[in-house]
């Protein structure tokens, strides 16, 4: 992060400034899912029965809010420089964009293994992956200046990993938002859910079905089922 941040002050270039306030995004983000993590693993009271286990998607939540926020700056940052493009150092920005793209594909390969089925390790993963990308487009932009001469490229490629880091940040805002208002996980089908519940032997009706996530990976259930009185005398 201070290698990009002071890299983009001497180059004069976007790319590495982007890539840099994005780390520093990315400090706050893992300490928070650490954090989340930490507090999640406490057990449950009387007052929290469920215990902490919303931290994680608390956690996810504010990191999905916090990349989109930047990286609308980024964009409007690369629309003023569209209109004029400052110089920029095209070779200095390639190589500190190849060692920021190293240590992000080392992250990256860390969190990996546990990004598919938890919303906070995939928050994380995001971050480490749009830094990745970040990085591979400030090394386009450096190689495009130093061939071409096209100081513009550092604004595109601003814009276009901006773009990309929006795409996914809003799949994780929206799965987050969709847990904390407790809607149905969607890999349950509610209507075979019921059936299966009214099919079980001596169950007359069912009422007020819910099925929600308390955190990534833990579902839970909640129904009023009116039983037949099977018992004679």
């Amino acid at each position: 992060m201070f290698a990009e941040a002071i890299g983009g002050w001497l180059t004069n270039s976007l790319a590495l400034f982007a890539d840099a306030g994005h780390m520093l995004t990315d400090v706050a983000a893992l300490t928070l899912t650490l954090a989340a993590i930490w507090f999640a693993a406490r057990p449950a009271t009387p007052r929290k029965t469920y215990g902490y286990y919303r931290l994680e998607i608390l956690a996810a939540f504010v990191n999905g809010i916090a990349l989109v926020l930047i990286s609308f700056w980024v964009i409007y940052e690369a629309f003023e420089r569209w209109q004029s493009p400052p110089e920029v150092k095209g070779f200095e920005l390639t190589l500190i964009a190849v060692g920021g793209l190293v240590i992000n594909l080392i992250c990256a390969y860390l969190l990996h293994g546990g990004h598919e089925h938890d919303l906070n390790m995939r928050s994380a993963w995001l971050h480490v992956v749009g830094d990745a990308l970040g990085s591979v487009t400030a090394i386009a932009a450096g190689v495009l200046i130093v061939a071409f001469g096209w100081l513009w490229a550092d604004a595109v490629c601003s814009v276009l990993i901006s773009l990309i880091i929006v795409f996914g940040a809003w799949r994780l805002i929206r799965e987050s938002v969709n847990v904390l208002l407790e809607g149905t996980p969607s890999h349950i089908n509610l209507t075979a859910v019921e059936q299966t519940i009214r099919q079980t032997e001596s169950v007359e009706n069912v009422h007020d079905l819910h099925v929600w996530t308390i955190t990534s990976g833990m579902e839970a259930l909640s129904v009023h089922i009116v039983q037949r009185n099977n018992f004679a005398g």
